[in-house]
């Protein structure tokens, strides 16, 4: 009985951790704005040398699960959120950059 208990556990961990994360290969989409929806590529940004752990941390992200940070762009311009990386030196800046991540 409790190797059914351990086995059912695990399951709904990788089940859970896998609704949550964007690991690569994975894309996760924003669609809520004006501008356009907004798809983050988990492939891209672990090619890009990052870790889930990099954005995912209380002064960013602090949780995994989509729609607990309201974006907004006056904070990424301000060097918040995604513009922490997306501010020209460490990625490409988001001012002026619109189509690069939204699509309309």
């Amino acid at each position: 009985m409790k190797k059914i208990a351990l086995l059912l556990s695990v399951l709904v961990f990788f089940a859970v951790a896998s609704a949550i994360a964007v690991p690569p290969k994975k894309t996760l989409t924003f669609d809520k704005s004006s501008m356009g929806a907004v798809t983050f590529s988990g492939t891209v940004h672990k090619d890009a040398g990052f870790k889930c752990k990099d954005c995912h941390n209380k002064e960013m992200f602090p949780k995994m699960k989509q729609g607990t940070v309201e974006i907004k762009m006056d904070k990424i311009y301000a060097g918040q959120l995604c513009g922490k990386c997306h501010d020209g030196s460490k990625a490409f800046a988001a001012k002026k950059n619109c189509k690069r991540c939204h699509v309309k």
